[in-house]
């Protein structure tokens, strides 16, 4: 991380600067790229750039002055509609290489119908993305961050070390994550007690989802926060801390599953102005399957993080960080493009 800075990064500003050029250059590095529209791995990568960005202005918001257009609210802006195209392409992928081919021929036709649609869709949404990319809000935004990359200004509290402030930027993120009321889905109390159910049906998790299903969404969009908040900082933490952040990951991922099968539904009863469980049976159960499967491994997550002793020795590993390790810019590169393989349909009901 150095090669942004003349010096090692020690203050609180010092890492605000090295976070926000960072993510920064990996964003305009894919620029070119998705205005060609070869490859959707592009596309992907420069909204993981936007994202961490955005991520980044946020959890340094307190040390950073950034001039009006490079705020988190423009930069979420084009992350939005870059999300907009990549939730086309992954749902094409998945509708054409996971469920095609399994399953029956009538289905398939049905499928296919589908697949045309989102052709006409995915083709006003790139017009969409290249008007943004080739606009003057687009043009200021970089602008914006050129001028302060070369000129930073920061607030008051920017001079302070980092080590000094680095659990008050975590735990109220994660105290948030960990109150939030999706955990307590399908759960009873007691007298103080916690009673989590002893496995339910695929019937009885269809009723919840179909219920109360929106929480579990909206405890996602936590879990995704907490977890962009958390990779800021693993430089400074051993492997508990890395243990959690992959708790973190793994909760994202498996209820991003369970929203992504609502998500196909709905997009097919739109295109076929019917129900799908009548239109495509096999279809339609196929997605319960994967459901209840999903539910099953959220079940095994979220016992372990109703667990006092679980939620204690996650603040505790956040208040205690280490001395700093020195950074290996190759190591952490490669760390990222690991955990960059974010479940794909994850923006259509994001902020």
């Amino acid at each position: 991380m150095t090669k942004y800075l003349e010096h090692e990064p020690k203050t609180f500003g010092d890492w605000a600067y090295v976070a926000i050029a960072k993510h920064y250059h990996k964003f305009i590095k894919y620029e070119l790229a998705v205005l060609e529209d070869k490859d959707p791995e592009e596309l992907h990568q420069m909204r993981v750039g936007m994202r961490r960005l955005r991520s980044a202005i946020k959890g340094f918001n307190s040390a950073l002055d950034l001039p009006k257009n490079a705020q988190e609210k423009k930069v979420g802006k084009v992350a939005q509609v870059l999300g907009s195209l990549r939730d086309i392409d992954v749902l094409e992928d998945t509708l054409k290489n996971k469920y095609y081919p399994n399953l029956p021929t009538e289905e398939q036709t049905h499928l296919d119908q589908a697949l045309l649609t989102l052709a006409k869709q995915r083709k006003k949404a790139f017009k969409t993305v290249q008007n943004l990319l080739n606009s003057k809000h687009y043009l200021k935004l970089k602008e914006s961050f050129e001028q302060w990359l070369n000129q930073p200004t920061y607030n008051d509290i920017a001079p302070i070390s980092i080590h000094t402030i680095l659990a008050d930027l975590l735990l109220p993120q994660v105290s948030q994550f960990m109150l939030h009321s999706g955990w307590f889905l399908g759960v009873k109390f007691g007298e103080g007690e916690t009673f989590l159910s002893d496995g339910l049906s695929q019937e009885e998790v269809e009723t919840l989802l179909t219920k109360q299903g929106l929480i579990l969404h909206d405890l996602r969009k936590e879990a995704k926060r907490t977890r962009y908040n958390m990779e800021l900082f693993t430089q400074f933490y051993g492997d508990m801390y890395e243990n959690y952040l992959t708790d973190v990951k793994d909760i994202q991922t498996v209820l991003g599953d369970i929203q992504d099968s609502f998500v196909l539904a709905e997009f097919l009863d739109t295109v076929f102005k019917d129900n799908i469980m009548e239109t495509m049976p096999i279809f339609s159960q196929n997605l319960r399957e994967s459901r209840y499967q999903k539910w099953q491994e959220w079940e095994t997550l979220q016992r372990k993080f109703l667990r006092a002793k679980t939620r204690k020795d996650f603040h505790i590993t956040v208040l205690q960080p280490e001395i700093i390790k020195p950074e290996i810019e190759a190591s952490q590169n490669k760390l990222e493009e690991k955990t960059e393989k974010v479940h794909p349909i994850d923006s259509s009901f994001t902020a």
